[in-house]
């Protein structure tokens, strides 16, 4: 407890080892009720410190312990997941329903396993099965992740039924809004005009400039081979999406910057979205025949903005239940926590500029004191 409350690495680490001792010892010459307790604070400082092969230990030891209690097995499964192993927590889940077949907590994470994995209808089925049986699976994230798994299945109703479930339960912000961290009190709008950001001259500013910002990265678009990265969160259902990077929760990406030094100077002058700690500013290319599926940012911390620099015909956004397009020199302005979708039918490709800013709403406590994302 002390630890806790002094965040105190060296007490952390002291008491991590007493409770080893005392959890991890063989013999029988430590009653079994300290042994537990001593495991389960084991395991709880050691996961709080970072050191998960040491959790995942205690919880394998209080799984011999007590074999008939289903929530240590849980939590070991949680810990495989936690460091990135999937198949190992399948198994360990899998493990408990093969006992307790209607386990809540185990249906919801092999839930989460199947849809990390693309398997969507065994996801559905585990994930309403988990929160038919388990309060405790009521999470936003369960939500999201068993509305998302139907929306690829192309049962859309049946997502909406679920997204406004977890709204109904306060798990989300909306049907249509479904980010998971957020600060309260916070105006609401899947759209956004200059002048609601309290940015109206820097946006200006950046407008005026844009011939230079698409000057400079059509220089490194000559070098896209190894330059811009590929979306990686599986949101592109087909095309090609790929991005490069100028800043990232708050830090200018040096590397980046260096090939597009105008650029960068242009936004360092702008610290709402240079220092935003839960966004990021951003070259996006795609090319024709590109669609993005249906999804949502992770907070409503921020807005996005957009910066038309190449915009062909036939492409276009949907945010909320409204679809708008682009414009070269342009910025059109969203709130990347609703829901949005993107479809790039033209005959060449679409490059904007992504510059997310903190809420207008956020104050200057706030901004220096929320965690980035």
């Amino acid at each position: 407890m002390l630890a806790n409350l002094q965040e105190s690495n060296q007490l952390l680490e002291r008491s991590i080892e007493e409770y080893s001792k005392v959890g991890m010892s063989e013999g029988d010459h430590v009653l079994p009720g300290l042994r537990v307790d001593a495991l389960e604070r084991l395991a709880e400082r050691a996961s709080f410190r970072g050191y998960k092969h040491r959790a995942r230990d205690a919880y394998i030891k209080l799984s011999e312990i007590q074999p008939e209690v289903a929530g240590w097995r849980n939590l070991l499964g949680v810990q495989y997941l936690m460091s990135g192993q999937n198949s190992q927590a399948r198994v360990v889940f899998e493990g408990v329903l093969a006992r307790w077949e209607n386990n809540g907590k185990a249906l919801c994470h092999l839930g989460y396993i199947s849809y990390s994995e693309n398997r969507f209808e065994d996801a559905v089925d585990l994930l309403k099965r988990g929160i038919a049986l388990d309060e405790d699976c009521h999470e936003g994230r369960v939500f999201n992740n068993l509305g998302d798994s139907l929306l690829k299945l192309n049962r859309r109703t049946e997502a909406y039924k679920y997204y406004q479930q977890g709204a109904n339960e306060g798990l989300l912000l909306s049907a249509w809004q479904r980010s998971l961290y957020n600060a309260p009190n916070l105006r609401s709008s899947p759209w956004w005009e200059p002048k609601e950001t309290g940015h109206y001259d820097y946006i200006h500013k950046l407008e005026s400039k844009w011939r230079v910002i698409l000057s400079e990265v059509m220089s490194i678009l000559d070098q896209e081979r190894g330059v811009f990265e590929p979306e990686d969160e599986g949101l592109t259902e087909t095309g090609d999406w790929k991005q490069y990077t100028l800043y990232r929760r708050g830090r200018k990406v040096a590397k980046a910057c260096e090939r597009t030094p105008k650029t960068c100077q242009i936004l360092d002058s702008m610290p709402d979205a240079t220092a935003c700690k839960r966004g990021q500013i951003k070259f996006s290319v795609m090319h024709p025949g590109t669609h993005v599926s249906p999804h949502c940012g992770p907070t409503n911390c921020r807005l996005r903005m957009h910066l038309g620099l190449i915009i062909p015909d036939n492409v276009r956004i949907r945010v909320g239940n409204e679809t708008r397009s682009w414009r070269e020199g342009k910025f059109i302005i969203l709130d990347d926590s609703f829901e949005h979708e993107v479809w790039q039918e033209g005959s060449s490709i679409r490059v904007i500029l992504i510059v997310d800013i903190w809420h207008p709403d956020l104050d200057e406590h706030q901004k220096r004191t929320l965690s980035p994302i």
